[in-house]
């Protein structure tokens, strides 16, 4: 029996133009290169100066559709992942809409579930379209994270990068099995119980400012090396695709101590991971888009691979999905 998926047709990314060092960083903080790459894997990232997070978002957009040799009036759906809103309403994805002269009433919401938001945004929208709400949906990860981290505190501020990525996908009719191309399985879950391990210390209803980020990096590590595993393999399970199929992991981009976990627990060799963050950092909802879009540019990433993204941050949010390309 025929049925609709939602084929990736575009992807797009956007970075800011001011890049952070590690050695930028000891000037800062104390710490060095060699402590940071040691422990995270991270040697750069990218960081926001006169850019709001709907200016990237924007611009990896813009890319997206026109490698996917779109036009913004052939959108009808977007959702943008982020935890760093230009403002707490309008929506970021309305303003984006809005200048990028979208058709006067196309849906365009934010959502915010942390360094999950892609897998989520990924979700709804791969959901919508084999409802057969809308045809044609971008989905965007955008993070200007180094507005809400404590320059002074080297146990957060050495692991963050702003930046954004997007995708496009459009309805296509597939078989309905593994064979076809496009989103073939997502799974998206949380747990409350764990808030407190990864969090900003404010809210516009409790201290009325954004604070920073705060995180126990120890619970952090123990339950994301779990949960990226376990969403991983039932993304697998429920797509029909076994790990010898597998061509590429692209996880979130958080520590390379927890990717390397992840792909052990995985079997998943070496090579057949993709690694960003060494020269992003971790841009939470932007990480995944982020390399999935670099990675088809500089042609690692090709049309018939089957890749499985994994995802967890705040909250705690996780999730994973399985794409033929």
């Amino acid at each position: 029996m025929m049925s609709i998926r939602s084929e990736v047709v575009g992807f797009g990314h956007c970075l800011p133009e001011k890049i952070l060092t590690n050695d930028d960083l000891s000037h800062m903080v104390e710490t060095s290169d060699e402590w940071i790459a040691t422990r995270t894997g991270i040697r750069s990232r990218h960081v926001a100066q006169d850019e709001t997070t709907s200016m990237i978002a924007e611009r990896a957009i813009s890319n997206a559709l026109q490698s996917a040799g779109l036009q913004p009036s052939d959108v009808d759906l977007l959702i943008v992942a982020t935890v760093t809103p230009d403002k707490t309403t309008p929506s970021t994805a309305t303003l984006i809409a809005g200048r990028l002269n979208f058709r006067v009433g196309v849906p365009a919401f934010d959502i915010s579930a942390a360094c999950s938001g892609f897998v989520y945004a990924l979700t709804l929208a791969d959901n919508m379209i084999r409802l057969g709400e809308v045809k044609t949906a971008v989905v965007v990860g955008a993070e200007c994270l180094s507005n809400i981290v404590d320059w002074t505190d080297r146990n957060t501020c050495v692991l963050f990068g702003d930046g954004a990525g997007a995708v496009v996908l459009r309805a296509l009719e597939g078989k309905g099995d593994s064979s076809d191309v496009g989103v073939l399985s997502t799974c998206i879950y949380s747990d409350g119980h764990l808030a407190e391990f990864l969090q900003t210390t404010g809210g516009v209803s409790t201290t009325k400012n954004a604070g920073f980020v705060s995180m126990n990096g120890k619970e952090v590590f123990k339950h994301a090396v779990v949960s990226l595993s376990e969403a991983a393999e039932t993304a697998l399970q429920k797509a029909g695709i076994d790990k010898s199929q597998i061509d590429w992991l692209v996880p979130h981009q958080a520590n390379i101590r927890i990717i390397d976990s992840v792909a052990e627990r995985l079997e998943i060799p070496a090579q057949k991971v993709i690694v960003a963050l060494d020269h992003h950092g971790n841009t939470s909802a932007a990480s995944i888009p982020l390399a999935l879009s670099e990675n088809v540019q500089n042609g690692r990433l090709k049309k018939g691979d089957v890749v499985v993204l994994t995802a967890m941050g705040a909250g705690f949010t996780w999730g994973g999905a399985v794409i033929r390309l």
